[in-house]
């Protein structure tokens, strides 16, 4: 998020942003994109833009009872609750330190001076059966579909139930916080969701819940549901979860037989068991302590949380292809009721089949990579994808004294059709002078959050590489451009 913010505020600086006519992301970065297209034409103002995204994100946090009230809000309002849900309003909210309740076609007209936003996520069944030209999804303020076999549904209506190609019923459109959980959700661990879970739980619970005094059926149910997300990182961690199988036990003396039969010979959890009473006292817990909610509605969305972890579902939502016949479209995809959409990094941490679509004409593409790993997996996963695929892209070779320290721009030259690709890693032998190894364990995919000092430090770390190839890239755009010119005279 932070690196693509200091890359598109230098070339801002740089005169370059207008050059640019789709700004493509996944994962993190569209974390960013969905700050940025939050005000209107962002690019004529970004300094100011940046410095109120540096504020809110080193600001007071989302409280944990705001959260669980936009967790209780896609619960009730959604047919296909998944975990992306949960993910979006616990943990999204918390990085990003909002919740941002508007819809992605409302940027539709707004932004006549910014490039074009494209979302993209993958296919998750496509992903699994290897159908490469069906596993990149996209997401615009306009259309919404596969990038490559060109089967698109208003964004409005993405999510919503059709058959045959007529909606049957509406859902709400979906919102640019659920948009960031589908998009950035590579780095969910089962362990982080429960921890999330727990905490709202916590902070859920009325000082009469922990007191030793008699407790209601409704106080009850809450620790159950407690001692239930316990247990369940306990089982994951392999620590001892004997006071929370007692404290278990206690509570459901004479609704549920006792959890002796969770444990194994050896005495550790049975975690096949354990994910069917997870479900099982999940789905009963309200019957047996009082009735619906608690008193709070937010309890039945936690509960329905619990029982989503065990069956790790995420971005499930309706197909809008369903019972279609759409030629390139493969008959699994045509023929199924609900898809299931995950973060594209999980195939390639990069956004090039989206613009890579035929229709779009593309050129030039400047690749600001942020993975955490090889810096050029991305670009030789592309260049491979594309030769099995018959998509025009240029041969890709990385010069053999850079394999262990990339330097900060390369052009992959494209001919007879192919676009030119400029690949810019972010840490490199430039900007971080032997110090790529640090600079990597520092900011790193899976960690948690920056301090101010860390967020100043990678805004000017991404800046430098545009600085420092600000002649580099006016080259390419200027080659690009007469190469263009010349092959319109030529037809």
């Amino acid at each position: 998020m932070v690196g693509l913010l200091g890359s598109l505020s230098q070339l801002s600086e740089e005169g370059l942003l207008n050059c640019i006519m789709y700004l493509s992301g996944v994962s993190g970065s569209t974390w960013c994109m969905a700050s940025l297209y939050n005000e209107s034409d962002w690019s004529t103002k970004l300094e100011t833009v940046k410095r109120n995204i540096i504020k809110r994100l080193t600001g007071p946090s989302v409280s944990s009872l705001v959260k669980g009230e936009k967790l209780l809000k896609y619960y009730l309002t959604k047919d296909n609750f998944s975990l992306t849900d949960v993910w979006a309003a616990l943990f999204v909210a918390k990085m990003v330190n909002e919740i941002n309740e508007s819809g992605i076609t409302k940027q539709r007209n707004h932004f006549s001076s910014d490039p074009y936003p494209i979302y993209n996520v993958i296919d998750k069944k496509c992903k699994y059966d290897k159908l490469n030209a069906d596993c990149w999804f996209e997401i615009t303020p306009d259309e919404s579909g596969y990038s490559l076999t060109g089967a698109f549904v208003n964004s409005q209506c993405l999510g919503s139930q059709f058959k045959n190609g007529k909606k049957i019923k509406e859902q709400p459109e979906i919102d640019m916080l659920y948009l960031q959980g589908l998009c950035g959700s590579i780095i969910a661990e089962m362990e982080e969701l429960l921890r999330l879970l727990l905490s709202l739980i916590q902070d859920k619970m009325e000082p009469a819940d922990t007191s030793t005094s008699q407790k209601s059926d409704e106080q009850k149910g809450r620790e159950v549901l407690l001692n239930l997300v316990h247990l369940n990182l306990c089982a994951m961690k392999d620590q001892d979860p004997e006071v929370f199988l007692q404290n278990l036990t206690e509570l459901l003396k004479d609704k549920h037989q006792g959890t002796e039969a969770l444990k194994t010979p050896e005495g550790k959890i049975s975690k096949a068991d354990l994910e069917k009473y997870t479900l099982h006292v999940c789905s009963s817990v309200f019957d047996w302590f009082g009735g619906s909610g608690f008193g709070d509605d937010v309890w039945i969305a936690i509960a329905r949380s619990i029982e989503k972890i065990g069956g790790w579902i995420w971005g499930k939502t309706y197909n809008y292809l369903n019972n279609m016949t759409v030629e390139g479209v493969d008959h699994s995809v045509l023929n199924s009721e609900k898809r299931e959409y995950e973060d594209a990094g999980l195939l390639i941490n990069s956004p090039y089949f989206s613009v890579l679509r035929k229709e779009r004409n593309i050129d030039l593409i400047i690749s600001l990579d942020f993975s955490a790993g090889d810096p050029y997996q991305t670009v030789v996963q592309t260049a491979k994808m594309c030769q099995e695929l018959h998509i025009p892209y240029p041969k890709v070779v990385i010069p053999s004294e850079d394999q262990t320290e990339p330097k900060d721009f390369y052009v992959f030259r494209g001919y007879n059709k192919a676009p030119t690709v400029i690949h810019i890693p972010l840490f490199n032998s430039i900007n971080c002078k032997g110090e790529i190894k640090e600079y990597k364990k520092r900011y790193q995919t899976f960690q948690m959050n920056y301090t101010s000092e860390m967020i100043t430090d990678l805004l000017k770390k991404a800046a430098l590489n545009i600085i420092n190839n600000k002649k580099n890239l006016l080259t390419e755009i200027k080659y690009v451009t007469e190469q263009k010119k010349m092959s319109k005279l030529l037809k």
